[in-house]
């Protein structure tokens, strides 16, 4: 746990770090309720969400649940998904775009190290020199944040939402299927709306570089090409030839041999817990951690075993 968080400095650090080589400093004026691009107000409305859900967590006295939002806001959505997502906004030729980049960025950074201060008083400590208003007290005397209901965009939300649930599916695919990080593979969308085909054409570059396409194409529903994966993505069925990429049977001895080990281990703690005696002598702490593993390890054997249905039908 400990270098989990260490893990999480690191990445923390690394977004101020991307922000302040990106010259996204503090802009008085700015108000991110105005801001054009969807992404930019995506990011602010996801700030304000965590806002909320943090006050609600501390009036409840839920201090893990309010460490728990932070820590997924700042990880997750800030430092992975709106970082990645903003490189070409920032390196583009549309001069506008930039500087509402730029300041979108540092306004969402000044929030988020005053929402993690109380958890994390060091590290943010030392990046709101770079992230407070010019001339701003120690951030320990900082004014809590407060987020306007104006800062919460559903179309914005949807549009980013679909962005990013179409590239982790993707990844999530070929991670199973153990396709080659290098390999770029093609991608259908099957029975696509006028809105996904559109969204298609405004971020295709992007999915294509993040999910690593070799190319992008939807058509009406039918039949997908020979051998490929498919998943569902809202209303449309995203297929991917990968036949030419993989072993087939190579992949399916693997996942056959990953399950049964799953199979054995989730047997295991099964009995474990059943026992009387490790239940009544155990301390609630190992208990629980026990049965948070045999959570993961079900989640994990359903994801081999829908990866094998998938290889079937390849």
């Amino acid at each position: 746990r400990v270098e989990g968080y260490r893990n999480f400095g690191t990445k923390l650090w690394n977004a101020a770090r991307f922000c302040e080589m990106n010259e996204c400093l503090p802009d008085a004026g700015f108000d991110p309720a105005a801001a054009k691009a969807a992404l930019n107000r995506w990011i602010a409305g996801e700030a304000a969400r965590c806002g909320r859900e943090i006050d609600r967590a501390l009036d409840a006295y839920r201090f893990d649940e309010a460490a728990n939002a932070i820590y997924a806001f700042a990880w997750n959505t800030f430092c992975d998904w709106y970082v990645e997502l903003a490189k070409p906004l920032l390196t583009g030729a549309d001069a506008a775009a930039v500087a509402e980049t730029r300041a979108t960025a540092s306004w969402v950074m000044n929030r988020l190290l005053r929402l993690l201060h109380p958890f994390m008083p060091f590290i943010t400590e030392e990046l709101w020199e770079l992230f407070g208003e010019p001339g701003a007290p120690k951030l320990i005397t900082a004014e809590w944040p407060e987020f306007a209901d104006t800062l919460i965009d559903e179309t914005a939300a949807a549009e980013i939402g679909w962005v990013i649930g179409l590239i982790a599916g993707i990844r999530s695919a070929r991670s199973e299927m153990n396709v080659p990080a290098g390999a770029k593979i093609p991608m259908l969308l099957l029975g696509a709306g006028q809105g996904s085909q559109d969204r298609l054409d405004r971020y295709g570059e992007l999915i294509g570089r993040l999910a690593r396409l070799s190319d992008m194409r939807t058509a009406a529903a039918g039949e997908a090409p020979k051998g490929s994966i498919q998943l569902v993505h809202e209303e449309a069925t995203v297929a991917l030839p990968i036949g030419d990429v993989i072993d087939v049977a190579q992949e399916k001895a693997r996942l056959e041999k990953e399950e049964a080990k799953l199979t054995g281990e989730i047997g295991k703690l099964q009995k474990k817990l059943s026992n009387e005696g490790f239940l009544a002598k155990a301390p609630e702490a190992v208990v629980d951690e026990n049965r948070q593993r045999l959570a993961d390890l079900k989640a994990r054997r359903e994801q081999i075993r829908a990866a094998l249905k998938r290889l079937e039908e390849l």
